[in-house]
């Protein structure tokens, strides 16, 4: 389907979302799995595109691993492949080679690993060509461009023969990521050391232990439930998400806080949360350094709600599966609001155009599953069309069949989608 026409409630929002699996958590427990030779029983494990795709390539014997679209499983796959001694070539779509993944490549040659580029230098497809341990055992890294980076050389540090000692420099962004890595890691019987003043992290030369690990539900994809609920003019609205914890690895569950000023009040139970409806703030200010998959879906819930929202921490969305900035620009005007560029490349606002926004807006998804899940809540107030909907199968594949709990959801063809515009 080339889109799809959402439509508002016609009755009370009330809803159980049984949600997907952490696709953050599944991802790193495949890698752990792996470097104890695929003797865990990983339950749980996410059906997100980019995970199946993982799993796929860990069991593929080809001498090429084709990523797709998926930056985490390029980037965790490269360091396993790398230090595992593999001959691989990795590759994924055009916009992923557009991917920087130079700062991996230079740390993982530091430690051994003989890497060549194909095309341009600093961005895949690269060429794995074996491994041969260094006599050294520190790198120093980066803090403020990729958490997964990072996790990455992490997770592989237990097999290396003199385990591995990380320096991160400048600033740290998305640190609840990298503590998500060291706590799967610590369950699975590594030997690590944190030490965050001195941006310093440890990790001995120890096997992982193989032992069962459940995944729990995805906070990212639980945000745009909150989005929902909180752009629910029903005053009794109320969701109901399973799978999820209080005390979660994932740095997401920050949309707990962050929503509780836009109007949603979350209730935590045996089975997951329960969101129902509170007092809204005027206004917002948020750094996303450590949540920045959240920021198009509070951007979006912002200015739906008339709230002016200050952005910072946000500068790694313009190398994700799109420019997110640039993308937000264009989208938001349809909804009648701006993003508008305050400190360059450091802080943004949210604001309100006095231009009545577009009925239905048509969305651009710019091959990004978060621009299409982000800017779905809207039906709850307006009719939307979302262009190219299959993106979500990236990470939340049932999302139109959930979201169709609460409005209603209709495909439309090329000629359907004009015939609406």
């Amino acid at each position: 389907m080339n889109a799809v026409q959402l439509s508002p409630p016609t009755g009370p929002v009330r809803a159980t979302i049984p949600l997907a699996s952490s696709k953050s958590e599944s991802n790193r427990a495949l890698i752990i799995d792996a470097l104890t030779d695929f003797r865990c029983e990983l339950q749980n494990l996410s059906t997100a595109r980019d995970t199946q795709t993982m799993i796929r390539l860990l069991k593929s014997t080809d001498s090429t691993a084709d990523v797709l679209d998926a930056g985490t499983t390029m980037r965790f796959l490269t360091a396993y492949f790398a230090t595992t001694g593999q001959q691989k070539t990795m590759t994924g779509t055009p916009r992923m080679c557009e991917r920087p993944i130079g700062i991996l490549v230079d740390a993982l040659r530091t430690l051994g690993a003989d890497i060549t580029y194909l095309n341009n230098e600093g961005y895949p497809p690269l060429q794995l060509n074996g491994f041969r341990a260094a006599d050294t055992n520190r790198v120093s890294i980066r803090g403020d461009v990729s958490s997964q980076y990072i996790s990455a050389l992490l997770m592989i540090a237990p097999r290396l023969p003199q385990g591995l000692t990380l320096e991160l420099t400048g600033a740290i962004g998305s640190r609840p990521y990298i503590e998500m890595t060291l706590e799967q890691m610590r369950y699975f019987g590594a030997d690590v050391q944190a030490d965050w003043e001195a941006k310093t992290i440890t990790v001995a030369s120890k096997p992982y232990t193989p032992k069962p690990y459940a995944i729990e539900s995805d906070w990212s994809g639980a945000s745009y439930w909150y989005s929902v609920l909180a752009l629910a003019e029903d005053e009794t609205a109320e969701i109901e998400l399973l799978g999820l914890k209080a005390k979660s690895l994932q740095g997401d569950s920050a949309i707990v806080e962050i929503m509780r000023s836009l109007g949603v009040e979350s209730l935590f139970n045996e089975t997951g949360v329960r969101l129902t409806k509170g007092q809204t703030a005027t206004t917002l200010a948020w750094d996303f350094t450590d949540c920045p998959d959240l920021a198009q879906t509070v951007a979006v819930c912002a200015a739906m709600k008339g709230v002016t929202l200050t952005l910072t921490g946000v500068e790694s969305l313009k190398i994700k599966e799109t420019d997110r900035i640039a993308a937000l620009q264009a989208e938001l005007q349809k909804i009648g609001a701006e993003l508008v560029e305050t400190e360059p490349n450091h802080r943004y606002e949210v604001r309100q155009l006095s231009a009545a926004p577009q009925s239905p807006a048509t969305i651009d998804t710019y091959d990004d599953h978060r621009m299409a899940m982000a800017f779905s809540p809207v039906a709850l107030r307006q009719e939307i069309i979302i262009e190219e909907p299959g993106v979500v199968a990236k990470s939340y594949p049932s999302f139109w069949d959930d979201m169709a709990r609460v409005v209603t959801v209709s495909s439309l063809g090329q000629s359907e989608k004009q015939a609406s515009i």
